[in-house]
């Protein structure tokens, strides 16, 4: 029935006269039809009633007095009195308030009014007129409750999905994928939007259903079936620009030699230009390596209909997006086809099957490292190195005589004389980078259902994911630097493959009893993932060229690699669900479920989730008489959800190989193995227990209102732990530690016609607070990334503070005068900062020790956002249409380590212009110096800390409908074109590229900013 359930517009006619039977007909009705009954009240008694109806229907009027009461699934009842009137029309979709949505709630469906679970949905009317190319960015801004951080720009990113927090410290925090019902393993970037025809969220116990995964959250998917009699072709497409949005502030060459000369004359030593002045600007390296038309694609091609018997939905896509960043390693194309389709075997039986194939190739540049990108090498190189070297005298050094230097068809790529280490000409290492990655992924679901009473129905299915994927890389000969040179060629080459199945069975009982409606739901799950993988690499090739590179040559044993990987895991699960109200006024809904994982131990294998869940609609009370409120509902639930996120066996005492050593003969290495862990015959599910308290309300007819607040517990984490080294090499998985989230999400909407302007406005705010509540009983924080080649500790999750904290020294400004230095003295008299100088900064005595040492660091800043939020407008008027999309975060913060401050001659970022000078010039950026003898630039502090919060407007765009007389000329029903911007506006007091930072978390170290995108598009849809 959801084909019908998710319509919002059907018309129903009815023909009335007066002492005499007449013929009713509901137009485009079937079996399915959202119309089961209507009601004659005639002089206050009722005088009949036809249920069931299947396309037509007969009824009796003898008084113009007469009520007639239009019953729907899924709908508002509506009323009609017959009057005079010989015709009665009856529309639904004139009033979107008079609708009650139907939402799908895992293994099955439920109207939204008696839904007990905090559930958020996106429909397909919301992303109709968006561009996006992976599900999460449909989730971003859209739901509360839902943190959606785009991991970069380069094409094809994924992101970050965070459902009410993170709630794992070292393993899988993303939500689980369902597709119509299968689950999916691995990425979701198979899915094509224009598929999609609704997503919905479980956030609370709702998701205990799903235990197995569920403590992250559950995304349930649902693709598009055929739904119009008849058949129905669709084409959409759209291309468009794009560009860089923002460039970083830099020192150019002329600042450069200045700023240069001044730290090295700070450290007593030769300063490097004579002339600065005399160098110009130099060489725009952010310029060279971004591209400002680079291209973004989208076309889509479907076709679906339905009889009385069977549907179908068949599409194929074809999306191609090149990068902003050296566009000619970064660049993302994706194929996809789909076939949806049920048919009615009997009046008791249904078939249907769903299958989804996508190819993907990509090819990706390096970014968010200190170790090699293109970005990062463009805000650190010189701005004095040329892109390409054409003077005669550089030529002619023996760097580019002896060496195998890197060129293209427009001359020879410059090389710094001045910066080493990584930071190389980004053009030139981009011009040695080659290879590809690869992606082929089959998802389908095949199913049966049969109706075994009235009211009782078994279905069956059967699903796989099968995914298989891999890539290969070539690296020539080439020097770019004396630390950075390949001397000898390499090709390797990786494929594997990862095979899901998964087998469900479910009853489903449904019954009414006067104003008691239940529901019962009983099933079982089998699901086995298990996959392998195999990779090669070779060395000394006899060729030159990418194209020519292969495995199959005959290169010493000495020269060759191999290694592999394989994996199995399996889950079996049993689960309950029932679903009781009275009067659609008091609710009950009750989940039971038994998941056990091959991941654990015999002791822990099964873990059991419940949940409950409690609703009370007030507004259906009879003393309830609030005109303002057309409806009004109070919710609460509490459940307990798992999470098997670890890899397999790691209960069982593993051993590696690889491990070798000398017996007797020091020239012979003897091949060995060592054992890794000790068994864990307890390890156990992870489990969050989590409490949600819900408003839902419908106000002054147009306005829409959702409230929650929620509280989290994550126990019996799981996490590797230290063993002393003799007995094993490995770190076992234990279950140990304590999180919490708690928050609170608000939703609003508001829907009006206003004559011929249709207004519809949305908006969601939701607040997160995480904190560790223990890790274990001999560690209190547990330590987490570094920066640079000195290994700097910049994060750190820790008991009493949110996980993954920023970590480092907070400061007070910057010292003004010898005084100020003086004056900063212990309970002894003793210089604090004994190695300051006016200009440096001053850091804190956390601790009050007395000194400034290691333990004074501290919180710094909380990467994970506070506050998110998202809004929406849009309008259309006759045959125009105008919509905005726009999302924000704040009350977080970023660590921005993009620069590189360990290499004394690394470029600097454009705010070291405003750098101290002297007393009262600057109290923010210290003074600079090639010794750092403060540590200011070597030492993780707030200095490095900025503000990450934002709003931006995700998109614009303006539509035009072309009127039905030119439409009928064309034989289309109907042809919509529009204008959109995508990454119009970005507010932010962030200086980095991006103050979105997903992959990082929180931690920019030259991420890969997302486009500004100019695009035209249509959609044309033929009937």
């Amino acid at each position: 029935m959801k084909n019908l359930y998710l319509t919002f517009c059907c018309l129903f006619i009815g023909f009335f006269t007066y002492g005499q039977t007449v013929t009713g007909i509901v137009t485009d009705a079937s079996d399915d039809s959202p119309l089961i009954g209507v009601t004659v009240l005639e002089q206050g008694t009722t005088n009949g009633s036809i249920t069931d109806i299947d396309g037509t229907y007969s009824i009796t009027v003898s008084s113009p007095e007469a009520i007639l009461t239009f019953s729907f699934i899924g709908y508002a009842t509506q009323e009609f009195q017959v009057g005079e009137n010989a015709e009665i029309n009856v529309v639904l979709g004139e009033d979107a308030t008079q609708l009650d949505e139907i939402v799908v709630v895992g293994y099955g469906v439920q109207k939204k009014s008696v839904v007990t679970g905090a559930i958020s949905k996106v429909s397909v009317e919301d992303l109709e007129d968006q561009q996006i190319t992976r599900l999460e960015q449909a989730l971003q801004g859209r739901t509360s409750g839902v943190r959606v951080t785009q991991n970069s720009g380069q094409p094809g990113a994924s992101s970050v999905v965070r459902v009410r927090g993170t709630t794992s410290i070292s393993y899988s925090n993303e939500p689980l994928y369902v597709v119509d019902g299968v689950i999916i393993n691995g990425g979701i970037d198979f899915l094509n939007q224009n598929d999609i025809e609704s997503i919905e969220v479980l956030k609370d116990g709702s998701a205990a259903i799903y235990g197995v995964r569920g403590a992250n959250g559950v995304i349930l998917v649902t693709t598009k079936s055929g739904k119009n009699k008849g058949m129905t072709v669709n084409y959409n497409m759209y291309y468009g620009l794009q560009r860089p949005w923002k460039k970083q502030a830099v020192l150019n060459a002329t600042e450069y030699g200045i700023l240069k000369n001044e730290a090295f004359a700070a450290a007593g030593q030769p300063i490097l230009f004579e002339d600065p002045t005399s160098l110009g600007e130099g060489t725009d390296w952010q310029e060279a390596v971004f591209s400002y038309d680079a291209p973004i694609s989208n076309h889509d091609f479907s076709i679906s209909g339905s009889n009385d018997v069977s549907s179908y939905y068949a599409s194929f896509s074809i999306f191609d997006q090149e990068g902003i960043v050296t566009p000619s390693r970064s660049r993302f194309k994706r194929y996809t086809a789909r076939l949806n389709g049920d048919h009615k075997v009997s009046d008791r039986l249904t078939i249907g099957t769903n299958v989804a194939y996508t190819k993907i190739n990509a090819v990706g540049t390096a970014e968010n490292t200190e170790f090699g990108s293109a970005l990062g090498r463009a805000l650190n190189i010189d701005p004095l190195t040329p892109i390409y070297e054409t003077d005669p005298d550089v030529l002619s050094n023996s760097v580019f005589t002896n060496f195998p230097v890197v060129s293209d068809e427009n001359g020879i790529f410059g090389i710094s004389e001045l910066v080493t280490s990584e930071i190389v000409n980004p053009l030139a290492a981009t011009a040695v980078q080659f290879g590809e990655g690869w992606s082929d992924k089959i998802v389908a679901n095949a199913y049966g259902e049969f109706e075994i009473i009235p009211g009782l129905k078994a279905r069956s299915s059967i699903s796989g994911d099968f995914a298989f994927w891999g890539g290969d890389s070539y690296s020539p000969v080439f020097y770019l630097n004396a630390t950075n040179r390949n001397d000898i060629n390499g090709y390797s080459r990786n494929q594997n493959r990862g095979l899901a199945w998964i087998w469900q069975t479910t009853l489903n009982y449904q019954k009414q009893l006067d104003d008691h409606y239940f529901s019962v739901l009983l099933g079982t799950s089998a699901e086995k993932n298990s996959g392998e993988g195999i990779g090669g690499g070779v060395a000394g090739l006899p060729i030159t060229d990418y194209e020519d590179a292969s495995l199959s040559f005959s290169i010493p044993r000495d020269d060759q690699s191999f290694a592999g990987f394989e994996y199995d895991n399996r889950t079996v699960s049993m689960f309950a669900r029932v679903n009781y109200n009275y009067k659609e006024r008091y609710i009950i809904s009750g989940i039971l479920r038994r998941d056990g994982s091959s991941k654990f131990g015999p002791e822990k294998r099964y873990g059991f989730f419940p949940s409950v869940s409690l609703g009370w609609v007030l507004s259906n009370e009879d003393f309830f008489n609030l005109a303002a409120v057309d409806f009004l509902k109070i919710r609460g639930s509490y459940g307990r959800l798992g999470n098997d996120g670890i890899p397999p066996f790691a209960f069982i005492p593993l051993v590696g190989t690889g491990t070798n050593y000398t017996f007797g003969n020091a020239d012979k290495l003897t091949v060995g193995a060592v054992p890794l862990a000790l068994a864990n015959e307890f390890l156990g599910w992870e489990t969050t227990t989590q409490t949600n308290i819900g408003i839902e309300a419908r106000v002054f007819r147009d306005f829409t209102l959702t409230f929650d607040i929620f509280s989290k517990r994550t126990t019996d984490l799981l996490q590797p732990f230290e063993q002393p080294g003799f007995v094993g090499f490995g770190a076992p998985i234990a279950n140990i530690g304590e999180m919490d989230n708690k928050g609170l999400e608000f939703e609003l909407g508001y829907s009006t016609q206003i004559g011929e302007l249709g207004l519809n406005i949305g908006g969601n705010f939701s607040y997160l607070r995480n904190e560790i509540i223990f890790i274990n009983a001999d560690t209190e924080f547990l330590p987490g990334q570094t920066f640079g080649p000195q290994g700097l500790e910049i994060t750190r999750s820790e008991v009493g503070q949110p996980i993954g904290y920023l970590f480092g020294y907070k400061s007070d400004g910057l010292f003004q005068n010898q005084g100020e230095i003086d004056a900063y003295v212990n309970s002894e008299g003793d210089l604090l900062q004994p190695d300051a100088s006016p200009g440096d900064i001053k850091f804190l005595d956390i601790d009050g020790d007395g000194d400034i040492d290691v333990d004074d660091r501290t919180f710094i800043g909380d990467p994970t956002p506070s506050f998110t939020y998202g809004f929406n407008i849009g309008m259309d008027y006759k045959n125009f249409d105008f919509s905005l999309f726009a999302q924000g975060v704040f009350g977080n913060e970023i660590y921005k380590t993009v620069q590189r401050f360990d290499l004394q001659l690394a470029n600097l970022p454009g705010e070291a212009l405003e750098r101290w000078t002297g007393e009262g010039t600057s109290n923010s950026y210290p003074r600079l110096n090639v010794n750092d003898p403060n540590r200011n630039f070597s030492r993780s502090s707030d200095f490095f800390v900025e503000s990450g919060a934002f709003m931006r407007i995700k998109s614009m765009q303006i539509g035009y409908n072309v009127p039905a007389n030119i439409l009928d000329k064309l034989s289309m029903s109907s042809l919509r074109l529009y204008l959109g911007v995508n990454n119009l506006l970005t507010v932010t007091s962030y200086s980095g590229f991006d103050p979105e930072i997903g992959a990082g978390g929180g931690v920019d170290r030259g991420i890969y900013p997302q486009a500004r995108t100019v695009l035209f598009g249509l959609n044309v849809n033929f009937k």
